[in-house]
C-alpha cells in the first residue's frame, strides 16, 4: 500500500485533483468527508458536539448547523480547540479504518486540508506528500462563485498554512492555475510516480 497524503488552501481544487487520481485507480480517503461523518445525529461525536455548544448549534433539520458552529468556532479560538479535541480523535480513526479496508497493493490518497499546519511530523508518515497550489486571487474567485461570502473566504484563507509552509511538507506540487488539460498532464506524471513507490 502507498499513503498519499493530500492537502492544499480553500479553493485550490484539491478536490479536483482527487478526484483525477481516484479517475486512475487510487483509493480515496477524504477528512472533511469522515469529519462530517463523526458528526452526524445519533453518533457521538455529535452528542459530545451538542453538549460542549448547546442546542443552538443543531439546525431544524435535527443535523448540526454547520454555519452556525462555523460562526462559533472562527470567533473564539478556545471554541475551536474544543471542537478540533472532539473531533480530531474520531477522524483520525475513521481514516484509519477506511485505510485499513483499503486493498493491499492500492495507492490510498489522504486527502487532509489542514496537513501542514500539523508540521513536518505530521506529514512524515506518508510515501508523498502531494501539495495543490493557485494563486490567491484565483482562490478567492472560485470561493466567490460558489457562494462564499469575500470576507469570509479571505479570512479563511489567512487561517490556514501559507503556500511556503505547504512547499515544505511538498514531495509534489501541483498547479492548478491553468486549464484542465495542464492539470490533467500533471496528474498523469504524478500517478506515474505514484505507481512506482
Amino acid at each position: 500500500m502507498v499513503l498519499v497524503g493530500l492537502t492544499g488552501g480553500i479553493g485550490s481544487g484539491k478536490s479536483t485533483v482527487a478526484e483525477m487520481l481516484v479517475e486512475r485507480g487510487a483509493v480515496l480517503v477524504d477528512a472533511d468527508v469522515v469529519a462530517r461523518q463523526v458528526v452526524e445525529p445519533g453518533t457521538p461525536g455529535f452528542d459530545a458536539v451538542v453538549e460542549r455548544f448547546g442546542p443552538e448549534v443543531v439546525g431544524p433539520d435535527g443535523a448540526l448547523d454547520r454555519g452556525r458552529l462555523a460562526d462559533i468556532v472562527f470567533a473564539d479560538e478556545g471554541a475551536r480547540e474544543s471542537l478540533n479535541a472532539i473531533t480530531h480523535p474520531r477522524v483520525g480513526e475513521e481514516m484509519m479504518r477506511q485505510v485499513a479496508e483499503a486493498p493491499a497493493d492500492a495507492v490510498v490518497i489522504m486527502d487532509v486540508p489542514l496537513l501542514a499546519e500539523g508540521g513536518k511530523d505530521r506529514a512524515s508518515g506518508y510515501a508523498a506528500v502531494v501539495v495543490v497550489e493557485a494563486p490567491a486571487e484565483v482562490r478567492l474567485e472560485r470561493l466567490v462563485a460558489r457562494g462564499m461570502n469575500r470576507g469570509d473566504a479571505e479570512a479563511r484563507m489567512a487561517r490556514q498554512a501559507s503556500d511556503a509552509e505547504r512547499r515544505e511538507i511538498a514531495t509534489h506540487v501541483i498547479d492548478n492555475s491553468g486549464t484542465r488539460a495542464d492539470l490533467e498532464a500533471q496528474i498523469d506524471s504524478l500517478w506515474a510516480d505514484l505507481l512506482t513507490r
